[in-house]
């Protein structure tokens, strides 16, 4: 994850936790059991809340943060692989498929993709 990606990140969750700290409901906290066989409520930590919004659509709807990860196509880390101007295209297009896989992996070559977005503003990063 990227500089300007962990900001976004960090701007939500200080949003969030203003929101927890003005209005202290149980919509907002996570049910918690404790060892004495109590349960009690608590703000989700930074991690937690990243989490909530990558897996819960609900939770992400509700606080504006939108994070989406998926793996990379082979054809999308073809055209990164084209884009070093050490590889000549029509070396690359006639590559099998194991070939570019693993040439794109010994030049690093990101296998996902990581998009961000909150209040209007969408980041990407590759990994």
């Amino acid at each position: 994850m990227n500089k300007e990606q962990q900001e976004l990140l960090d701007k939500a969750y200080e949003n969030y936790s203003k929101e927890y700290e003005k209005n202290n409901s149980i919509g907002m906290c996570l049910l918690v059991a404790r060892t004495d066989g109590k349960s009690t409520y608590r703000k989700p930590n930074k991690e937690m809340f990243i989490s909530l919004c990558t897996h819960d659509k609900t939770f992400s709807e509700k606080w504006g943060l939108k994070i989406e990860e998926r793996e990379l196509s082979w054809e999308e880390r073809l055209d990164l692989l084209k884009k070093l101007e050490m590889f000549q295209e029509r070396v690359i297009d006639n590559a099998k498929s194991e070939m570019i896989h693993s040439l794109a992996d010994s030049h690093s070559i990101p296998t996902k993709l990581i998009t961000i977005t909150y209040n209007d503003k969408t980041i990407d990063s590759y990994e």
